[in-house]
């Protein structure tokens, strides 16, 4: 998000567990792109809220699993802001061979970019202004 629209946003990044380490392969296909994610970590929704996010303060929860939809939907029943559910490719466990891995991770990559695009528009270019 951040690579295509730079700070027109605020973004967080929560899931329903937490794994802290980031899957190499995501690392690898989104390197491809100029996306610098190894120092990212991941943390959970209980987590955000212990550190200080307050999701009232979000307009937007883009959930990419059912269980992350759930979660969302119960976190923010209580709160005025959208959770949309898009459908995304797990690349977890497909494949054989390395490559095979690699493509599948791509597919989730561009498939995420896609999305971010249908929905927020074009990327913004570095010094442009955002769009209305």
């Amino acid at each position: 998000m951040k690579k295509l629209y730079g700070q027109r946003a605020y973004v967080q990044s929560a899931g329903v567990k937490n794994d802290m380490e980031i899957d190499g392969f995501s690392v690898a296909v989104c390197n491809e792109l100029g996306i610098e994610l190894s120092r990212h970590r991941s943390r959970s929704f209980e987590e955000m809220q212990k550190w200080g996010d307050d999701l009232s303060q979000f307009d937007l929860i883009v959930a990419l699993s059912p269980a992350s939809q759930r979660m969302a939907l119960e976190l923010t029943r209580y709160y005025h802001l959208a959770v949309e559910y898009w459908p995304i490719l797990d690349p977890t466990g497909l494949g054989e061979s390395r490559e095979a891995k690699l493509a599948s991770y791509r597919q989730t990559r561009d498939q995420i970019r896609d999305r971010m695009v249908d929905r927020f528009g074009p990327a913004t270019k570095p010094g442009e202004p955002a769009q209305s």
